[in-house]
């Protein structure tokens, strides 16, 4: 017997997330009510017109039909058997009880028992646990045996165009919930599109929160007050001394820098100056100090606090550490460098101890973590590219893709890198990885500064630090942006760090649905449903049990983003904390299994966020608000320079393999864990590769011994066709 599970909801992505509405079986309605208003984490800005800004309108569709129960075996979790559809026995153990049920491994997790109750599918769950490269490799001789597969995004188009998966955009008019998304939001249709001449989409999109700041600088900002703040001079007990001189000054010494600024109070913008001709460049006259010989950490501080009195002409007061921690903060890669000599050189009235350890990465002995020292470094001295969405490209003014690896800005910031390193500004566990990791640098109050996801760090506040203390997100920094608008840059704060599409994705079988039109329609209504009103909330929260309801069963909500979310129960708090300590990631993907793929909304994460993560992020939500954050727009933008680059470009399945080919610039500058990446080999050792002495060289190794070249003329190819292929939809 056939049941029909579509129902049409063609609406724009915010009033997806605004209800809870929808579904086959039931209707979740979603109102407001006196719960408590939350400040939201971001406030996106205006994005550029596109051509679809609004959803179409609601219109009769065949219906996806499939017999109730069919079965679809998923090969499809986020990177470990513990982020699977199912419990491992790590997990639950003897069973884990959660809202008043009992699971054991092997059962579904409560977000998939719902989604089966909801569309009548059953699961059966052939994830191997690997990450998704790993699990489509697994696969990928024997797709005949699962219907559905993570993989990466750039994999499953390659073998979506070689025929292995099912092109989704075939039936874009029966997935209303899934098009009215892709309308709503054309850069993402552009990132998941395979190929250009049919406009096949091999992959459901995977997006970690979306049009939202991603990572951002984190300080021990009790640490910065301890330092600035005060009437007179400072003084201490005991202090080291700075030293030799490496970093030299990356903003100007002499002339005037004006920047727009949040005011104090986040009520508007004004134009804050910084006097170079007052009070010179904070760098040049540390510098000049050390050249003529040793400077204490307490005279270093000294220089600073008058550095910021004279360059911002008292503007700060006596709370000095708000140009770096505050709404109104300004600071700029001299001041923190500045800053990371005064943190250093004063270990004993900041922590007791002989030593502090400047900038670090949350696992300095993983790759995949150390990278986030040269994704700092991209944020800090103006370089696009270095977190890019996809590999290391970027969209200049004039158009064209651009490739940070090819771009001799690249090394020279890694230069400034290597610099800190050489003033031992960065952690010692990043240069030696032999030495202590990171884990404990705020447990134990040796580290002051990283660059990392708000949530999860700041919940550091509650888990690992004392009364008193205070880990939290700053403002992102001013640097010099070449964004075509003037040929000699223009001094502002911007980040790369944005949400888009990710590199994962599911796909469907094509041998594994085969003529079963049955599981062929299934898996389609399972993407449909996941960008279904109802679909989003339960792939976020989890099911209904987990989230806080009024007497008439609809929704608590607070206020998110100026849209009404729900508050998640009393219950998900306590297992929040219990379970994972606060770590809203963990919980999600481990024991409630959603926010393993499709969309996540940030809402959930915000409610499990720290005060004093919520208060950093607040912030620099306020800056993006008001416009002095900027960032890549998910749009086709009238400066290109200010677009997102998709997640995916189509090349052809010749140019994939050549592409493949270029297995050194792969290899050379690879993010995994266990991998290497010769960006992150020059801020610990500066140059070393043969044929790689300085930026220019680099730059000439990449290009043309590597196939960068070839590589960026394949991709800028691709992407014309792309682009193309959009001015005609």
């Amino acid at each position: 017997m056939k049941k029909t599970i579509v129902k049409v909801l063609t609406i724009s992505l915010m009033l997806c997330l605004l209800m809870a509405c929808g579904g086959n079986k039931k209707t979740i309605a979603v109102q407001q009510t006196a719960a408590p208003a939350a400040t939201t984490t971001t406030a996106a800005p205006a994005q550029t017109a596109t051509k679809a800004e609004t959803s179409a309108p609601v219109q009769e569709v065949k219906e996806l039909e499939y017999a109730e129960g069919t079965v679809l075996r998923m090969a499809t979790g986020y990177n470990s058997k513990k982020t699977g559809l199912s419990f491992d026995a790590d997990t639950a153990k003897d069973g884990i009880e959660l809202a008043g049920k009992t699971y054991r491994a092997g059962d579904l997790k409560p977000t998939w028992v719902e989604v089966q109750n909801i569309l009548g599918i059953k699961f059966e769950d052939k994830y191997q646990g690997n990450s998704a490269t790993n699990e489509l490799k697994y696969w990928a001789e024997k797709l005949g045996d699962v219907d559905m597969v993570s993989g990466n995004a750039t994999s499953l188009v390659e073998y979506g165009d070689k025929g292995a998966f099912v092109d989704i955009a075939k039936y874009l008019d029966q997935m209303p919930n899934f098009k009215a998304y892709l309308d709503a939001n054309p850069i993402v249709r552009l990132s998941i599109t395979g190929n250009t001449s049919t406009g096949a989409i091999y992959f459901s999109p995977y997006f970690d929160g979306v049009n939202d700041i991603e990572r951002m600088p984190l300080m021990r900002t009790d640490w910065v007050v301890k330092l600035l703040d005060g009437e007179g001079a400072f003084t201490a007990a005991k202090s080291g001394t700075l030293k030799a001189a490496a970093y030299t000054p990356y903003m100007p010494e002499k002339g005037k820098v004006t920047v727009d600024t949040v005011k104090a109070d986040g009520s508007g913008v004004f134009a804050l100056t910084k006097d170079y001709d007052k009070a010179g460049n904070i760098v040049a006259k540390m510098n000049a100090a050390l050249a003529k010989g040793s400077v204490s950490g307490v005279e270093a501080v000294n220089m600073l606090r008058t550095y910021i009195d004279e360059a911002y002409n008292g503007y700060y007061g006596t709370t000095r550490s708000n140009l770096f921690i505050g709404q109104d903060a300004a600071w700029d890669a001299d001041e923190l460098v500045a800053l990371l000599r005064c943190v250093v050189a004063n270990a004993y009235t900041l922590n007791g101890t002989d030593t502090v350890q400047g900038l670090f990465s949350r696992e300095d002995a993983n790759n995949q973590r150390r990278v986030d020292l040269f994704r700092f470094a991209g944020t800090l001295f103006g370089v696009r590219g270095l977190e890019s969405r996809q590999d290391y490209l970027y969209f200049g003014s004039d158009g064209k893709l651009y490739d940070a690896r090819q771009m001799e800005a690249t090394y020279k910031a890694m230069e400034r890198m290597n610099d800190l390193v050489k003033e031992g500004l960065i952690s010692q566990s990043f240069v030696d990885t032999s030495a202590e990791t990171s884990a404990k640098m705020l447990e134990n109050d040796l580290g002051f500064m990283s660059y990392d996801y708000n949530q999860t760090q700041t919940i550091m506040n509650e888990t690992k630090l004392q009364d008193g203390e205070k880990y939290m997100a700053v403002m992102v920094p001013v640097a010099r942006w070449y964004d075509g608008s003037n040929a000699d840059g223009v001094y502002m704060r911007f980040t790369e760090s944005w949400r888009s599409v990710k590199t994962d994705g599911w796909a469907i079988s094509k041998a594994g649905v085969g003529d079963d039109t049955n599981k062929l329609n299934a898996a389609l209504k399972l993407i449909d449903f996941a960008y279904s009103p109802e679909g989003m909330i339960l792939m976020s929260y989890g099911p209904k049990e987990f989230i806080k309801t009024n007497a008439d069963g609809s929704y608590v909500t607070f206020t998110f983003n100026g849209q009404e979310m729900p508050v998640i129960a009393d219950v998900t708090q306590e297992l929040l904390w219990k379970l994972t300590s606060g770590n809203y990631t963990n919980f999600a993907r481990m024991y409630l299994g959603s926010t393993l793929s499709f969309a996540k909304s940030q809402a959930f994460e915000y409610q499990c966020t720290h005060e004093v993560g919520k208060e950093g992020a607040g912030y620099i939500s306020t800056a993006i608000g008001l416009g002095t954050i900027k960032h890549p727009e998910l749009a086709v933008t009238s400066n290109m320079w200010y677009a997102s680059i998709p997640t995916t470009l189509p090349t052809t399945s010749v140019e994939t393999d050549t592409v493949n080919q270029y297995t050194e610039l792969q290899n050379q500058f690879n993010q995994q864990k266990g991998k290497i990446n010769i960006l992150v080999d020059q801020i610990v050792k500066g140059y070393t590769l043969e044929g790689c002495s300085s930026a220019a060289t680099t730059v000439n190794k990449v290009a043309n011994e590597w196939g960068g070249s070839q590589y960026l003329f394949i991709k800028q190819g691709a992407w014309n066709r792309l682009l193309k292929f959009y001015t005609q939809l």
